[in-house]
């Protein structure tokens, strides 16, 4: 067999067309595997989706919102889980966040402490013992809950926190608005967020803002107080003792540490409004009598006046510069795409309000017309960590190539033969990412190029360096000690070293296969795979061509003597 594969070899080196139809067909590979990235056949993202046996469902209504409100929407919730087999339970976090958790340390949950908003923990079988991933019971549940849940109650919105398969982040895409006036920074948030409701591949979007709502103060008169015979403190202590409680005894004990306070306050059902509006208000104070010093019952509605006025919303800062975060995630897509397309948007309507300018490689500068207000987009998330993630990747996988290249400068004193070296290394990415494509078209969802798949491309330059130097290497052999023709070493050389060569990728792909099906590293071990497969090709048949055409006999100072069979001494 290794015979055949030699004359096979020598008689494709001995014919300059058959060399160039070899190389031809190596570029065109090249070619094709990567534009399967800009047409987006091939899609690249940080992490896929992991599949864990948690997750968590924000709920959020409007401020103001009673916690009845956001029980039915819990329970609506809650029903629909029930009904999922594979979901063990569901713990509902009613006016509060959940525990402290990986994700809710980053997108802030622990501070939730309101009526209006809720979290449901749900937990699954052990995902060797589901068919279905989460991420996938997440994708499919996602509508059905939104479309049953979210209209009990206007303005809600119900998001699905997964817990991160890297490092935590915000979400998959936010887009940080910065500005110095608190109602551009506003009026722009919510024109972004409009572009992501319009964006393909965007799911729970929202604004990390609080809202601007009508509120009523209850101000005390003083006016009518002094005139009806009252004190400004009866009225304020019925109010807070009313709808707050107080203490206004103890239960003696005979230890007085152990003294066991004793509030009055109104109950539950006395404490709530028919309605959200200011009769509803004066309608529950009127029932609310003090006795003045007259001994007359005087309604407390009589004594102070209910005024409308806005509510105050927190104000976000970041490095001590005001901002607010528009944030999305993604609905088993990359977020580099949706990320694209929004911006792409942006840039093409928001020039009625705005001068836009690029800043950096996504940023954009954003100057309102009438107003002469600079705002700042700033994209971060995910998105961010992807791009700084490939970055570094990139600048690791450029920084090995320019080593191994000195390397091989300094071992054979020859820039061509070190280019060889390096070009055989680098063919293996065509392997890697035709490997994605195939593993695309045999899965369910969507198999990306991941951070895992780079390192994996990485791992592979050693590989295919060390199959070339073998090569070279013993060519270099043949031509001095043995005296054989250029073009017979290569072939020799190539041909015996195939079994090594065979039997190290063998090693190598059969390892991988227990990483291809893991969800994190699946994109790490198709690399390897797919990677040495290329690699092999490269260095068994696109490496010996190159050989064949750089000038050894200089490099090796080689004279050759007469034909000699290999089996001479």
């Amino acid at each position: 067999m290794y015979k055949k594969f030699e004359n096979y070899l020598l008689d494709l080196l001995k014919h300059p067309s058959k060399k160039k139809k070899v190389l031809l067909a190596t570029l065109i590979a090249f070619i094709f595997a990567v534009a399967l990235i800009p047409t987006k056949i091939v899609l690249a993202k940080m992490l896929p989706g992991k599949n864990n046996d948690t997750y968590t469902i924000y709920i959020d209504l409007p401020n103001g919102s009673s916690i009845e409100q956001t029980r039915q929407v819990s329970e609506c919730v809650v029903g629909i889980l029930q009904h999922e087999k594979e979901a063990l339970d569901t713990e509902v976090f009613l006016g509060e966040g959940s525990p402290l958790d990986f994700a809710g340390l980053i997108k802030g949950s622990h501070f939730k402490n309101s009526e209006n908003v809720a979290e449901v923990v749900v937990n699954l079988t052990k995902k060797h013992d589901r068919d279905e991933p989460s991420y996938m019971m997440v994708q499919r549940l996602r509508p059905v809950i939104l479309k049953q849940c979210e209209s009990m109650t206007p303005q809600t919105n119900i998001k699905f926190i997964e817990p991160p398969a890297g490092p935590p982040t915000m979400a998959a895409v936010v887009a940080e608005i910065y500005g110095n006036h608190a109602e551009g920074i506003r009026h722009l948030s919510e024109r972004v967020k409009g572009v992501f409701q319009k964006t393909d591949g965007l799911v729970d979007i929202d604004i990390m803002q609080d809202e601007i709502y009508d509120k009523f103060e209850v101000r005390v008169n003083t006016d009518k107080i002094s005139k009806s015979g009252l004190s400004v403190k009866q009225v304020n202590d019925i109010l807070y003792l009313a709808f707050e409680g107080m203490g206004v005894a103890v239960k003696n004990s005979q230890k007085a540490t152990e003294q066991i306070p004793i509030f009055i306050t109104l109950t539950p059902e006395g404490k709530k409004f028919d309605s959200r509006d200011q009769s509803a208000i004066e309608m529950k104070l009127s029932s609310l009598k003090l006795m003045n010093q007259m001994g007359m019952m005087v309604p407390i509605t009589e004594v102070v006046d209910i005024v409308t006025v806005k509510s105050n919303p927190m104000i976000m800062t970041k490095d001590l510069h005001q901002m607010t975060n528009v944030l999305a995630e993604t609905d088993m897509v990359s977020q580099v795409y949706p990320l694209m397309a929004a911006r792409n948007t942006i840039l093409n309507t928001f020039t009625d309000e705005y001068e836009i300018h690029k800043t950096g490689l996504f940023n954009l500068e954003l100057i309102d017309k009438k107003t002469k207000q600079v705002y700042e987009l700033k994209w971060d998330g995910e998105m961010k960590v992807t791009l700084d993630t490939f970055v570094d990747l990139g600048g690791a996988f450029i920084a090995a190539l320019v080593l191994i290249f000195l390397l091989m400068v300094v071992y054979y004193k020859s820039f061509a033969l070190s280019g060889i070296v390096l070009l055989g290394s680098f063919l293996s990415i065509i392997g890697v990412i035709i490997g994605h494509w195939i593993m695309d078209i045999f899965t369910t969802d969507t198999f990306f190029l991941t951070a895992t798949s780079l390192i994996g491309f990485i791992a592979l330059i050693g590989i295919s360096s060390r199959n070339s130097l073998l090569l070279i290497d013993f060519t270099k052999s043949l031509m001095l000690d043995k005296g054989m023709h250029k073009q017979e070493a290569i072939a020799y050389a190539t041909a015996t070293r195939a079994k090594p060569i065979f039997l190290t990728a063998a090693a190598i792909i059969l390892a991988s296969t227990l990483l291809a099906s893991d969800a994190v590293f699946g994109g790490l071990g198709v690399s390897l795979i797919f990677g040495t497969i290329a690699a092999v090709i490269a260095s068994l048949v696109v490496v010996p061509v190159l050989i064949d055409n750089s000038d050894l006999e200089r490099h090796f100072n080689f004279r050759e003597r007469k034909t000699v069979s290999i089996k001479e001494p």
